[in-house]
């Protein structure tokens, strides 16, 4: 039996969670999730963090739209926000001068510190490991699961729908609709969205839409016991001007990552052992204190447009096929404004105030 909708959105990540509840203002929604829930990749395995000047300029674009809704979101019955106080420290050897010196001229809210200071931010610190630092207070942790949860309740009780183990096998247009066969069903409408994460592109291309060029990054992460006699929850996240490692408190323990970005093909990703070995050593090597146990790993998918900007708009090649893919990094941070702007154009509606459509059309890939 073939189920219709006015829109069909593949995946149910925070960018499909996020855009389905939206969009159910003005249309009947499904969404199609290929696992047994949603979230399992990317969304539920991110240690997200607000930082107002995180990317490119059409990026902070959708952080500034994107920052009151997360301070006190609508969609809560409380008016309750996700974010809670973070902030993240940066610290320069010899060799990294320059580095910092670039993040104090690019951003108005880093603020260079002593290294005597940030040990006692952190005070596992090794002092001697630090030529300079610099601190950004206005960092806030993010609830990823708390948001993602308000956008799925809302979907629902709204009159939208999440059908899960439904990986699409089959997507063409017929006629006015787009037809998407799944383990689930079959579903019909005519406009389908794109959300599918790191692959988007294989998406693009069962529909017989050319790719955007669309990478997935793997990042690792390494989950250690705190510090004996150190409570660390209050701590920053911390990490080095050169991005080769950092760490921050998770659930009063340590994650550490070495922030790597190694071009993947999609899948479900799992940490490789000589990225988080080169990175637990730039650690140790920062700190006052041995490691010996890591009790978790595990790995995530970032993925990136060639130009490292979000893509949210109609392929102007393909009739009704919408693209809300290349979140990268910043995917949660960007939620809220993104998914108001892939609603604004799918229901013809404004796009919200800052935000300009055209930067992330993705026409700028179809010359």
């Amino acid at each position: 039996m073939t189920q219709t909708a006015d829109v069909i959105v593949i995946g149910a990540g925070m960018a499909g969670a996020s855009a389905a509840a939206e969009m159910t203002r003005g249309a009947k929604v499904v969404v199609l999730e290929s696992e047994p829930h949603p979230g399992y990749h990317s969304t539920g395995r991110s240690a997200a963090i607000f930082i107002q000047s995180y990317g490119n300029a059409a990026v902070r674009q959708l952080n500034q739209a994107s920052r009151p809704l997360l301070e006190a979101h609508p969609l809560d019955p409380e008016g309750a926000g996700v974010l809670s106080p973070r902030g993240i420290l940066t610290l320069a050897g010899a060799e990294e001068s320059a580095r910092l010196d670039a993040l104090l001229a690019e951003n108005d809210g880093v603020t260079e510190i002593s290294p005597e200071d940030a040990c006692a931010m952190v005070p596992i610190l090794r002092r001697a490991a630090i030529e300079r630092a610099a601190f950004e207070a206005d960092a806030l942790d993010i609830d990823v699961d708390r948001l993602h949860q308000l956008y799925l309740r809302h979907l629902k009780s709204s009159g939208g729908s999440l059908v899960c183990n439904a990986g699409v096998t089959a997507l063409a247009r017929d006629g006015a609709v787009w037809r998407a066969e799944t383990r689930a069903g079959v579903f019909e409408a005519p406009v389908v969205v794109n959300a599918a994460g790191a692959w988007a592109d294989l998406t693009a291309a069962m529909a017989g839409v050319g790719p955007l060029g669309l990478q997935p990054l793997r990042r690792s992460a390494a989950i250690l016991p705190a510090p004996p006699g150190h409570a660390v929850e209050g701590w920053p996240l911390a990490g080095n001007a050169a991005e080769t490692y950092y760490f921050k408190p998770e659930a009063g323990k340590l994650m550490v990552s070495p922030a790597d970005e190694t071009p993947v093909d999609p899948h479900d990703a799992w940490p490789d052992d000589m990225d988080l070995a080169e990175g637990l050593d730039r650690f140790a090597r920062a700190v006052d204190y041995e490691v010996t146990r890591v009790e978790r790993t595990w790995a995530g998918l970032r993925t990136f447009a060639p130009d490292r900007t979000l893509v949210i708009g109609f392929d102007p090649t393909a009739e009704g096929f919408f693209w809300l893919a290349g979140q990268g990094g910043y995917g949660i941070q960007t939620a809220p404004g993104a998914a108001r702007l892939a609603a604004g154009l799918l229901l013809d509606q404004a796009a919200p105030a800052g935000i300009d459509p055209a930067l992330f059309s993705p026409a700028r890939f179809r010359s």
